[in-house]
């Protein structure tokens, strides 16, 4: 049986994550160390190492909860809906915090296993939902053919991370119609 979590531990740790997340759209994944987290926290250094002995736990920590909220539940006519999604998506990828979250992802998984395993649970989460999606849209008639959905995912969400993440620019929706007709063969 758990035993419930002291109320003033609670506070204390759920100010750790508050300031992590807050360095880490700020400032980038450098700022977080546990003396900068304490600061800005406005707790002592030694709190922050009993809730995180490591400092890659600590920016874990700091990027958990940042589920993609997108692609969840598709409904009819599947294209249209797809649009406004990937429209969504992409405008939520030019915040910082997104870009943040999604570059040090990326980067971390390189070196962390750890980190790769998120990576590849949020890969495989986007996968499962752009195929649930295809699915219905075949299942409805508006998709004759389409791409395998590892693809499929690569090519609707790769350049939108591209045009946001590296070329710091916003995705038009001329872009998102192009990539949705890329995918496959849709009936109007």
């Amino acid at each position: 049986m758990d035993t419930p979590m002291d109320p003033r531990t609670a506070r204390s740790r759920d100010a750790i994550l508050v300031a992590a997340h807050t360095l880490l759209v700020r400032e980038g994944p450098a700022a977080i160390t546990h003396q900068r987290v304490a600061q800005e926290a406005g707790v002592g250094r030694a709190t922050v190492y009993r809730h995180w002995q490591r400092g890659d736990h600590l920016l874990l920590a700091a990027m958990s909860g940042s589920d993609l909220p997108f692609l969840r539940t598709p409904t009819t006519p599947v294209k249209p809906w797809l649009h406004r999604e990937l429209r969504g998506l992409a405008d939520e990828m030019t915040l910082p915090a997104v870009a943040a979250v999604s570059l040090t992802l990326m980067q971390s998984a390189l070196w962390d296993p750890e980190v790769a395993i998120r990576r590849d649970h949020s890969s495989a989460a986007v996968t499962t939902r752009v195929s649930t999606a295809l699915a219905l849209a075949r299942d409805n008639g508006e998709l004759t053919t389409a791409l395998p959905p590892e693809d499929a995912s690569a090519t609707l969400i790769g350049p939108l991370l591209y045009r946001t993440a590296m070329q710091a620019g916003t995705v038009s929706d001329a872009l998102i119609s192009h990539l949705l007709d890329s995918i496959g063969t849709w009936r109007d």
